[in-house]
């Protein structure tokens, strides 16, 4: 290198001006296909206001439960526990177990088919269009239900359109029954979604009494049965002491069964009932709208800037073309 040559610096060696991005370009690029991206934005935006005027008002009912308080049962349940165990029953759970327990029968299959067949809840469920808010009552689907008749139709092929119970626990789970927990404090809410308000409320009561009533039922049964089990084996022996043992086991199960019947609620009290809901839960209206808008006009500039990259290129390719 020469005394009157001037360096060469590095960052010039690598410096490439098609590599940075031409705002005043892309800014062209989408000025020039401003009404394709108008055209899109605006078709997606009435798409969305269809979708959101079509989507039937959705009803939220909701009931928050508190699990009933067993701590005596608990402390029973750990004095006779051994004595139990050695007899071979089983005098009961802690009262979280039993919380557990009920939330999860109340979502359970068979319980579901028997709560949606004793209220007769099939019609309501697979066999309604709507519901009518002025008359306040359900419009039914002609095509699959016959009112008049009271019985199912069937379809051109002549199947019949009754749904299964498995059809029905699958759509009251799926479209309408909730439950949750709160893990700071236990509280229970369990949520039911209808277009009918007073349906959602309807049923959320019947959800609550009847895993109440069920759990109820069940608890007696299991000790009516230790009870007779206790009674038969305290028959067989003849040892003061095992026979005291047995008549503490009936005495405990005795008291199971008569604070089961004696409670009004059973497994979940009540804190704050279902009442009919006066606003909607769903469909968000407006923000189906803006994010259907959004989404449009995204869409045209990306279709834009594609339709621009590929017009790019053609020239070149041209040209080359030529040249050879």
């Amino acid at each position: 290198m020469t005394q009157h040559e001037a360096p060469v610096r590095p960052a010039e060696q690598f410096y490439h001006p098609d590599d940075e991005i031409d705002l005043r370009e892309l800014i062209a690029t989408v000025w020039a296909g401003k009404w394709l991206i108008l055209a899109i934005t605006i078709l997606f935006a009435v798409g969305g206001v269809t979708y959101a005027l079509y989507k039937p008002d959705i009803y939220q009912a909701n009931a928050l439960l508190a699990p009933e308080d067993s701590d005596g049962g608990a402390r029973l349940g750990g004095q006779l526990g051994g004595l139990a165990n050695l007899a071979g029953v089983n005098i009961g759970q802690g009262g979280s177990s039993k919380t557990v327990i009920a939330r999860e029968v109340l979502q359970s299959r068979a319980f579901l088919t028997d709560f949606i067949h004793r209220h007769d809840l099939s019609v309501p469920l697979m066999g309604t269009k709507g519901w009518s808010t002025q008359r306040e009552e359900w419009i039914y689907n002609r095509d699959a239900y016959n009112l008049e008749a009271g019985e199912w139709k069937t379809d051109k092929d002549g199947k019949g359109l009754k749904p299964t119970d498995w059809d029905l626990v699958k759509k009251f789970k799926e479209s309408h029954l909730s439950v949750s927990e709160n893990k700071d404090n236990g509280m229970v809410t369990v949520s039911v979604k209808s277009q009918s308000p007073i349906a959602a409320k309807q049923w959320t009561d019947w959800l609550v009494k009847d895993i109440n009533e069920h759990m109820r039922a069940r608890d007696i049964e299991e000790a009516e049965a230790s009870i007779e089990y206790l009674q038969t084996k305290l028959n067989e022996t003849s040892i003061a002491g095992m026979q005291q043992v047995f008549y503490q086991l009936i005495e405990s199960e005795t008291r199971t069964v008569m604070l089961a019947n004696a409670q009004k609620e059973y497994v979940f009290n009540t804190v704050d009932p279902a009442v009919v809901p006066q606003e909607k839960s769903e469909p968000k209206r407006a923000l189906i709208c803006v994010l259907a808008t959004m989404l449009g006009g995204m869409l045209g500039v990306f279709i834009v800037f594609i339709r621009a990259f590929i017009h790019s290129g053609r020239p070149e390719s041209t040209g080359t073309t030529s040249q050879q």
